[in-house]
């Protein structure tokens, strides 16, 4: 008669496995929310300003143009390109480089005897903090004119190379939190824990995942910054070229941390966990946790070093607390997701552990505060920024999301205080006595099918924790039986696994039974699920442009605000050449009074109100809010006292000064100027 393993209801393994589905479906659901949203990185250098400046329309044509940006930015040989109305490009080369003092600008030369029409100046460029920026706007020379150049309607570092880029990122972030968590969590509250597979298996995977994001990252910056193609991530010049800049040097410099690291887990996970003596295991402890900080900050500052924290103001300030930001992040949410794995998947954690981890979370949470206010107050600037920036609205979720987790956290810590290890000792005793009858019951006569069964149902994590008992069992089981016959090696390692199989799953029964072990586990599997939309909006916070450089970047760009006027505009002037017979008054008309073509109207009347007949008008149009113009524009007599023009541009709208020069003789004439709004 074949019998099978005793059974003892629903397998307690398919709630942790439920709990990692409902964290690995959520994780992918963040992905597309994450990427849907960002979209192409945001600019975080901005253009705030261009000679000729967006829309401007002057009188001849410049010798070259120039940017100007809010912070650094790298410019390669193609950056800049100035094309004409029929799409052929009008500057000379290369981008000259004319910063001076705080003020980044670049400019390029035109080619001489540009014709007139409307020219298109399209840039792209990698700001300071790594992440690529780019824009285009017109101008014209006489007059705007029809241009086969169509504006891009996308940014840089869009498209399927800047999805892959933003996955990788999300990754990066993601398997440091593990690594440097987990790592924390083994050293400083459990270190027991260093021989558990489930542990071990969590902080090898964040350093692969790591390591392979950031290879990834290396291999798409080329194309992230540049082509758009994903072809050219494999590109070996492209490759040269990110290398030598800032964030390449990051990157390759995070590869070599990261084999440093992969020494740090095999000594952690190896020597470490099979030392029994306490004080050469307490030095060991000291080595691992000396060298695993300078192995985590360095791998922290490649960040620090190559993004926001590198630019702007503070920046000297700024990169250390940097640092100690992502440390405190991934200490917390990294070790949060070791405690996770540890209740749910190994049977010997006891409350001494959490109460450590506990007190770690806690100081995690200090250090993150005080590092997070510097860095708001840095990179918001104001408190319309909270509000009117997509920065500071981001900003304002991840509070948001970091109160919700601390609350979950007191929960936790409620849980954590109520959990001892006599409950667990009290039920595993009562425990002892139910299983060991069944097992009673079924004996020798449980086949290995049935072993087999009872494994698949407990999983690997739990089959692998009692291995080692096992094995020492087999020496003992593989003597003689009762009645003297020798029992089969065979036989004996099948009656030893059923063994290790029983233990393990009677370990798991108790832990589940504990009322106090399962609420922590719930509440920290909340704290899990708050921790991975946080992690996704903190990435997210990284590729946005800060909210003080998108604020200035306004203040750089904003014109003065003109109503928009209703039928034409009309304007009235005294005007006196000092001459006998030199006073009289100019009216204007500009129909229909807005941007565009507009016909223009001037009336000469005399000091006694007739049509007054003069040699020579002239007018000219200035924006001087945008720094547009003189606009020239010279009149033709239509009849006595009445001059028109017809086809007179106004590019933007705005309060236009409107000047007339009125000769009355070869020697007598005046300049009279008013403003008009011409919307």
């Amino acid at each position: 008669m074949t019998a099978t393993a005793p059974r003892f209801g629903p397998s307690p393994i398919r709630r942790p496995l439920a709990a990692a589905s409902l964290l690995a479906t959520l994780i992918s659901l963040l992905f597309g929310l994450v990427l849907a949203g960002a979209s192409p990185a945001s600019a975080h250098a901005a253009l705030t300003g261009s000679d000729p400046q967006d829309g401007a329309v002057v009188a001849s044509a410049p010798k070259e143009v120039t940017l100007t940006f809010s912070e650094s930015i790298a410019m390669g040989d193609d950056s800049i390109r100035v094309l004409d109305p029929s799409g052929k490009r009008a500057d000379t080369g290369a981008p000259r480089d004319l910063n001076s003092g705080g003020t980044v600008r670049y400019g390029v030369k035109l080619h001489a005897g540009l014709p007139d029409g409307t020219y298109t100046v399209a840039w792209q460029a990698v700001s300071a903090d790594s992440h690529p920026v780019s824009g285009a706007f017109t101008f014209s020379i006489g007059a705007p004119s029809e241009t086969t150049v169509a504006l891009p309607s996308g940014g840089a570092g869009g498209g399927l190379v800047g999805t892959l880029y933003g996955i990788a990122r999300y990754a990066a972030y993601a398997g440091f939190v593990l690594l440097v968590g987990g790592s924390v969590f083994v050293l400083g509250c459990w270190q027991r824990g260093a021989a558990a597979r489930p542990l071990q298996r969590l902080v090898v995977r964040g350093w692969i995942t790591l390591t392979a994001a950031t290879l990834a990252m290396l291999l798409l910056r080329s194309p992230y910054t540049g082509s758009g193609k994903l072809a050219d991530a494999f590109d070996l010049d492209g490759l040269q070229t990110v290398l030598d800049t800032k964030p390449g040097a990051a990157l390759v410099s995070r590869l070599l941390l990261l084999g440093a690291g992969a020494l740090f887990i095999a000594v952690l996970f190896g020597a470490y966990a099979k030392r029994e003596d306490e004080k050469v295991k307490k030095d060991l402890t000291f080595g691992l946790a000396t060298g695993g900080a300078v192995i985590a900050a360095g791998i922290a500052g490649t960040w620090a070093l190559s993004e926001h924290a590198s630019t702007g103001i503070q920046a000297g300030l700024a990169m250390p607390m940097d640092v100690l930001h992502l440390l405190a992040v991934a200490t917390w949410l990294g070790g949060l997701a070791a405690l996770l794995v540890a209740l749910y998947r190994t049977p010997d954690i006891g409350s001494t552990a959490v109460r450590r981890f506990s007190r770690v979370a806690f100081g995690s949470v200090l250090v993150l505060t005080a590092t997070g206010i510097y860095q708001s107050w840095r990179q918001v600037g104001s408190w319309s920024a909270l509000t009117g920036t997509r920065y500071g609205q981001l900003l304002l979720i991840k509070v948001g999301l970091l109160a919700v987790l601390i609350g979950l956290a007191w929960i936790s810590r409620r849980w954590t205080g109520r959990l001892t290890d006599g409950t667990q000792t009290e039920a595993e005793t009562s425990g002892q006595g139910e299983i060991s009858e069944q097992a009673e019951t079924s004996g020798e006569a449980t086949s290995a099918e049935g072993a087999t069964s009872t494994e698949e149902q407990a999983g690997p994590e739990e089959s692998e924790a009692p291995v080692a008992g096992a094995r020492e069992s087999e020496a003992e089981v593989a003597g003689p039986d009762e009645s003297g016959a020798q029992v089969a090696p065979e036989r004996a390692a099948q009656l030893a696994r059923q063994q290790a199989v029983l233990t393990a799953t009677k370990k798991k029964r108790v832990r589940d039974a504990d009322p106090e072990r399962s609420g922590l586990r719930r509440s920290v599997l909340a704290e899990a699920a708050v921790a991975v939309v946080l992690l996704a909006v903190a990435t997210v916070l990284t590729s946005t442009e800060p909210a003080r450089t998108e604020e200035e970047a306004a203040r750089g760009n904003t014109a003065v605000s003109a109503p928009v006027s209703e039928g034409p505009a009309e304007l009235s002037m005294p005007f006196d050449t000092g001459a006998r017979n030199g006073k009289g008054t100019v009216r204007i008309e500009l129909d229909p009074g807005r941007t565009g073509a507009n016909e223009l109207h001037i009336w000469i009347d005399g000091s006694d109100g007739k049509p007054m007949d003069v040699p020579e008008v002239k007018l000219a149009l200035t924006l001087e809010s945008k720094d547009i113009g003189p606009l020239p524009v010279i009149p033709d007599r239509l009849t006595e006292g009445h001059w028109t023009a017809s086809g007179v541009q106004i590019p933007i709208a705005g309060d236009w000064k409107v000047a007339v020069t009125v000769r009355t003789s070869d020697i007598d004439q005046a300049t009279i100027d008013k403003n008009v709004e011409i919307g």
